[in-house]
């Protein structure tokens, strides 16, 4: 997973300095056709690329909105794909609308226009690697990951779709994102499997003996000292 950081200091959200104590995670897609990073995160790192309009999320927002992620997944400047964090894990962020900040690390998965395959089973992944990741960190499961929409039919977060409005156009949905993130989790606890290095067998000629008691004598040694499948060859 190639994961980076740039904490949001110069959001509000980071200013507040509340911590929380994670429970869960939720999943979020951003609801608009710009797949490049440098749109949220920012100032530019060298590999984000600039922000020609400086809206990224690092600053104080100019029209008041209490917005801010753990997380972002998205393009860089190179069209690679990356996953950025800017906020602490345990950082209470503005994400869900709802209860679910006090619970949930939210990051936001950068939407296109929502039909590029590619574009998305990239994305996908990464988002699978990156909550297997937190899973490890916070002791939690794959149950315990949620999508946008999924926390506001439980109370705790405000009504979006996100990201129920993407994934179904990939053949994806929430219950296939867990059941990704619990195969990887399971493929990663599995204990190293050591394959035994195949058996060499190593023959010896002891000798040529014109005497067939001879000859067996050193058989008989040579099974003793541990030579199991030595044997006798008649000329």
């Amino acid at each position: 997973m190639n994961l980076r950081e740039l904490i949001f200091v110069n959001n509000e959200c980071y200013k507040a300095g509340k911590t929380i104590t994670p429970k869960g995670i939720m999943v979020h897609s951003t609801g608009a056709n710009n797949p490049n990073l440098k749109r949220y995160v920012g100032p530019d790192d060298g590999l984000l690329g600039k922000n020609q309009y400086n809206n990224h999320w690092n600053q104080p927002r100019p029209d008041g909105r209490q917005v801010c992620v753990h997380g972002f997944i998205g393009k860089l400047a190179d069209g690679s794909i990356a996953t950025y964090q800017t906020l602490p894990w345990d950082h209470r962020g503005w994400h869900a609308g709802g209860k679910a900040n006090d619970t949930h690390i939210g990051f936001e998965i950068c939407e296109d226009n929502l039909n590029d395959a590619s574009y998305f089973n990239k994305v996908y992944k990464k988002a699978v690697e990156l909550c297997v990741h937190l899973c490890k960190l916070y002791k939690l499961t794959e149950k315990d990951i949620i999508g946008h929409y999924e926390g506001h039919q439980k109370g705790i977060a405000s009504n979006h779709s996100d990201p129920r409005n993407w994934f179904p156009k990939h053949g994806k949905s929430m219950d296939t994102f867990r059941a990704d993130v619990k195969k990887l989790l399971v493929g990663e606890s599995k204990p190293a499997t050591i394959t035994p290095a195949t058996k060499k067998l190593y023959r010896v000629q002891i000798g040529a003996y014109s005497i067939k008691a001879n000859a067996e004598t050193q058989l008989a040694k040579a099974k003793k000292v541990g030579f199991a499948d030595a044997f006798i060859k008649y000329d």
